[in-house]
């Protein structure tokens, strides 16, 4: 699918392990760096869940969690080239103006995951990302 904003995300976040954020170039608060709402991993597993295994489109769930994560504290992704991010495929993460003149270089590969998460495993060996899930769920 060619539409990002069609691509679908479900609670078990199909085909995506990570959010990973590479830097190619230095990245300070002026060099747009990327906005992440600190927290909003657990929000996005609770709107995520209703929807089931077909989840949202992209563009559903930004008009969702937006905001339901609105107010929360932010970070930014900032860092010396080669700064790799590794996150919670669920946080909400937004890019903003460049303020800096120049340009900044960064990729959004996807990772993807070796086995499908599973929220109900029967030998509860859960990773860390369905650990997080979880606990937006309020599963213990």
């Amino acid at each position: 699918m060619a539409d990002y904003l069609q691509w679908r995300i479900n609670v078990n976040s199909k085909g995506r392990c990570l959010l990973m954020l590479f830097l190619f170039s230095d990245v300070g608060d002026a060099d747009a760096p990327t906005r992440i709402r600190v927290g909003s991993h657990l929000t996005v597993a609770r709107i995520l869940a209703p929807a089931g295994e077909e989840g949202l489109s992209t563009i559903e769930l930004a008009n969702k969690a937006t905001p339901a994560t609105r107010g929360m504290k932010e970070c930014l992704a900032t860092g010396k080239a080669g700064t790799v991010y590794l996150c919670h495929p669920f946080l909400v993460h937004a890019s903003q103006t460049n303020r800096a003149g120049g340009p900044r270089f960064m990729a959004q590969p996807p990772l993807m995951p070796r086995v499908p998460f599973d929220l109900a495993r029967a030998d509860a060996a859960y990773s860390p990302v369905e650990i997080a899930i979880r606990r937006g769920l309020n599963l213990r």
